[in-house]
């Protein structure tokens, strides 16, 4: 019989657990073209003959639809008639954010998070051209001037008056504007002033908070007339740089100090990178290796292809809400959200700060925490395997945003000249000796003597009622596209685990883990740290109100743990989804396995 897993995962760690080996990663990635017929979305598209594809610039989406019965949804209109999100001129089309704020009469931070007006136009982005490039540095691990600096300029943006665009609660509220529905996508496509625009859960999310690091970063470094200022960042990936840094710990007086954060999580200081809401009783050293192939999996396994790691497509039109569940990447739903859980003060009305998007600018571990989310995405070209390429479709490159520059202009900044950090004059201090030690993390093959020969009867999706709720363990067999494919066969096709028409109440923290092929013999428990677990999905509260739900998708890759599970030729995964808080309410629409097409770079 297999073993069970538990909804309070005790961690109880064997000695095979705990033995995380170092491994030559060969591990090969690969790309999706979201016109592919193997992508997801694909069957659901209208594919015309190139002499039938009208662009009618003039029609509006929502009508359009109407006009075709209902026939086509947002999602799924052929891409001549899809356009780039664009955030409207910030300064004169803003509302009060309201989205994911469940206690809006406590809140503990304005909910009025529109930007000042100078009466100034909108500019074109013009590319730095000094010659310097500012250096960006481990938190943990700065030179006496960096913190300095950092503090200095942390202080002179507080002491600017609120109403300043580059004041600290300027800053901190476009966070909330452009992810608690400040903005709507009037201006974008043919315009839809009904819709909120959200850059999180899907493709806008790395280049729109690389875009206001950019600029938060010039400001801090022009307020201290500094021009090779640079932001640290967190360098959770590495030991030495999980605990939060020194000079974020309570003291008086401290600029970088914010209230509202755990003291419990302070006082420890080891962050979990797969955090659920309830800290786990377990050594240091064991969390360290549960961190390191938590990054692992959320930059290798998991984020084998631009859709995985970036998150699925979101275009004009597309509502938040409803009416498409694009998938959510493999870092902001990973070690992304468990950090900005983790940090958050846990009893607060909305979990503030950092635990809300609404008020997480108001920390200044936010700004450190996702100078190393950006450090992600580059450290994921960086590792050059195929697939590993930035999105190239129209819809991505040409996606914009308005942000306060550190001259006080409004500019008007694309995804497509973000693309390459060189250009944008910046870059990262790496003091690691060797590879990474995250890339040495892969969890350790499976001994077959922990395993049993099979395992319990579980009903297959064929026999499962959709959409199942999650309010407890679920368990699934899923029949596979193939078994013991050949060597070859992994370098064509990638074999990926899809949990579809996840519908959650996105006014809290969500999360539930993934498990596949859990055969541990009975008393033995799988614990986040083995390779049978897959990954997570979990969510921060972000969209509409209380008691209002929103789609998703995540995307999970088998090859390294079917390998890793001793299950290569099994004809069924069981797949084991465990809530782990708030998932009293949630559903999943479909769950099935699909081989994916590895295009040659």
């Amino acid at each position: 019989m297999s073993s069970s897993l538990p909804l309070t995962s005790p961690f109880t760690f064997t000695n095979t657990q705990l033995a995380f080996k170092a491994r030559t990663n060969q591990t090969q990635g690969f790309r999706v073209s979201c016109n592919s017929a193997q992508d997801d979305q694909a069957d659901k598209k209208l594919i015309l003959p190139e002499s039938q594809k009208l662009v009618v610039p003039s029609v509006d989406r929502r009508n359009l639809l109407v006009g075709l019965g209902g026939l086509y949804t947002a999602a799924n209109l052929p891409g001549a008639m899809a356009a780039p999100i664009t955030a409207p001129d910030i300064t004169s089309i803003c509302q009060d954010a309201k989205d994911g704020i469940r206690n809006i009469a406590t809140a503990l931070r304005t909910t009025k998070c529109c930007p000042p007006s100078l009466g100034k136009t909108v500019k074109p982005f013009r590319f730095p051209t000094e010659k310097t490039v500012r250096k960006r540095w481990p938190a943990h691990a700065g030179t006496k001037k960096q913190v300095d600096d950092y503090r200095r300029a942390i202080k002179a943006m507080r002491e600017l008056d609120d109403d300043h665009p580059h004041s600290f609660v300027s800053q901190a509220k476009i966070h909330c504007a452009y992810c608690n529905g400040g903005y709507t996508q009037v201006d974008s496509g043919t315009g839809f002033p009904d819709i909120n625009i959200q850059i999180h859960n899907s493709w806008l999310f790395f280049p729109f908070h690389r875009w206001y690091l950019y600029f938060y970063e010039r400001i801090l470094g022009k307020l201290i007339n500094e021009p090779e200022f640079a932001l640290p960042f967190w360098k959770w990936d590495e030991p030495a740089g999980m605990p939060i840094a020194e000079m974020f710990l309570p003291e008086s007086p401290n600029p970088l100090y914010d209230e509202l954060r755990d003291p419990d999580h302070i006082q420890k200081r080891l962050i979990d990178l797969d955090y659920a809401g309830t800290d786990k009783d377990i050594p240091d050293q064991q969390q360290i290796e549960c961190n390191l192939a938590t990054v692992y999996r959320d930059l290798v396994r998991n984020g084998g292809d631009t859709l995985s790691f970036f998150g699925g497509e979101y275009v004009a039109g597309d509502s938040p809400v409803a009416g498409t569940d694009p998938s959510v990447g493999s870092v902001e739903s990973g070690s992304h959200t468990a950090v900005h859980r983790w940090v958050g003060k846990r009893g607060t009305p909305n979990s503030e700060d950092m635990g809300n998007f609404y008020s997480a600018g108001y920390d200044p571990v936010f700004y450190i925490h996702h100078a190393n989310v950006d450090r992600m995405w580059k450290l994921w070209k960086d590792l050059r395997l195929p697939g590993h390429v930035d999105p190239k479709e129209d819809d991505w490159l040409n996606a914009s945003y308005v942000f306060y520059d550190e001259n006080e202009d409004l500019v008007r900044v694309y995804n497509k000249d973000c693309v390459d950090v060189r250009r944008l004059k910046y870059d990262f201090i790496e003091n690691s000796d060797g590879p990474f030690p995250w890339r040495k993390s892969r969890p350790p093959q499976r001994r077959k003597s922990a395993q049993v020969a099979s395992t319990v009867d579980v009903k297959t999706v064929e026999k499962t009622k959709f959409p199942v709720r999650l309010d407890k363990i679920v368990k699934v067999s899923v029949k596979r596209p193939a078994v013991n494919r050949s060597e070859e066969d992994k370098e064509k096709n990638n074999e990926v685990l899809l949990i579809k028409g996840i519908k959650y109440d996105s006014g809290k923290f969500v999360k539930f883990d993934v498990f596949v092929n859990d055969k541990l013999k009975e008393g033995e428990v799988t614990t986040p740290c083995d390779p049978e677990y897959a990954g997570g999905f979990a969510q921060i509260p972000h969209n509409a109100m209380k008691s209002m739900f929103m789609t998703s998708s995540a995307r999970f890759g088998l090859n390294e743990l079917l390998e890793d599970t001793n299950t290569e030729g099994d004809e069924y995964a069981m797949v084991t989804l465990v809530p782990r808080t708030g998932c009293e309410d949630l559903t999943v629409g479909q769950i099935k396995i699909e081989l994916v097409p590895i295009p040659k770079a």
